[in-house]
């Protein structure tokens, strides 16, 4: 039977869940107003105003035109009324083709952020998955869901598997607009899931619900999409007792991009109201309500490792527990480098550890 673990809820005081949060771009309250912050990336109010200063640039699509990795960029509407879109990268050395066979696959990507910041746009992600396309020969739609505290998760789930449902309507009903002529790029029947931090934990719960669908109804929902694998950069996950990795790395040396404190603020952003971080969206092995691996259909997984990363042992004791019911799995630890360093870093090590990462995705995509 699985042991579960089971610990207090904190006690750091949350917003009134009397009142709707509102975002706001600028600041203009006092500082002890505020009663959650992540310094320069997001403080909330007790009255429920959410302000997110712009620290990363966001920048347009290149559409028309390629970029400097030969790569085209449009944005795309998904959901109009939860205004949820999607960047697409699309290699510019394809012509348009007819033969299955030559159609390039699709990595349908989430951004990092710990569920409350980022963005499809920002420079740092517009720029790492156009070469990343650019490297791996494939289309890369980049969606920009719904963010928390304003929409709690399951939103962003939620977010990603209607992306999906969306893909699959654009293939049954031939959607060829002036904006979609990427369609006939694209083989629907190699799609790959994935993202980074927060963005790798959304992808492997839209991979959850795929699966509960599946064994629900006898049938794939998306077909004739197929979803091939998932790749997972640093997945964000937590739980109540705490990891060596956590206590030895939990400062955030200048390495890394996330520090403990800051990933607990994301958590209690981000999670329904009344969880702490042993619910299952944030430990998914051993939290409150977690599925049974040994009982799920999983496609095969990525999963890619920061070994100067808080999150280290929980990423290597995910691959584990895959591995032990049964799952194929494949990891890799990059070496020397800390959460996020694929895009907030421009280090030679980061930059050497960039291009072994995009190999590494590559060689798992190629091969499956």
């Amino acid at each position: 039977m699985r042991t579960k673990a089971t610990s207090s809820l904190t006690s750091r005081s949350r917003p009134s869940h009397s009142h709707q949060y509102r975002s706001r771009e600028i600041y203009h309250h006092h500082d002890d107003d505020a009663v959650e912050e992540i310094e320069g990336l997001i403080r909330v109010h007790r009255d429920g105003q959410v302000e997110r200063p712009q620290i990363v640039s966001c920048v347009p699509a290149s559409s028309p035109r390629p970029d400097v990795n030969n790569v085209i960029s449009t944005d795309i509407s998904i959901d109009n009324f939860t205004g949820t879109w999607a960047r697409f990268y699309v290699p510019n050395n394809t012509t348009i083709i007819s033969h299955h066979h030559q159609k390039l696959p699709l990595l349908v990507y989430f951004h990092g952020g710990g569920f409350c910041v980022g963005s499809a746009s920002w420079v740092c992600y517009h720029e790492f998955l156009s070469k990343l396309s650019s490297k791996l020969n494939c289309l890369i739609m980049s969606l920009n869901y719904r963010l928390a505290p304003e929409n709690p998760l399951p939103a962003a789930y939620e977010d990603g598997f209607k992306s999906l449902i969306w893909l699959k309507q654009q293939i049954l009903y031939q959607c060829e607009t002036s904006s979609q002529w990427w369609i006939q790029k694209c083989n629907f029947s190699r799609i790959f899931l994935a993202g980074d931090s927060a963005g790798a934990n959304i992808a492997y719960n839209v991979a959850l619900n795929l699966s509960a669908h599946e064994k629900a109804s006898s049938s794939a929902i998306i077909r004739p999409l197929e979803v091939k694998g998932m790749v997972l950069i640093q997945p964000f996950f937590g739980g109540e007792k705490r990891t060596s990795s956590e206590n030895k790395l939990g400062e955030a040396p200048t390495s890394s991009k996330l520090s403990l404190a800051d990933s607990d603020t994301y958590w209690r952003l981000a999670l329904p109201r009344g969880s702490n971080r042993d619910h299952q969206w944030c430990n998914p092995i051993l939290g409150q309500g977690s599925v049974i691996l040994e009982e799920l259909r999983l496609c095969p997984v990525l999963v890619c490792v920061s070994e100067l990363d808080i999150l280290k042992d929980r990423n290597m004791e995910f691959c584990g527990a895959l591995v032990r019911a049964g799952k194929k799995v494949e990891h890799l630890v990059c070496k020397g480098v800390g959460h996020a360093f694929q895009i907030l870093s421009k280090s030679p090590i980061s930059q050497n550890q960039t291009h072994e990462l995009m190999a590494r995705i590559k060689s798992f995509i190629v091969g499956l």
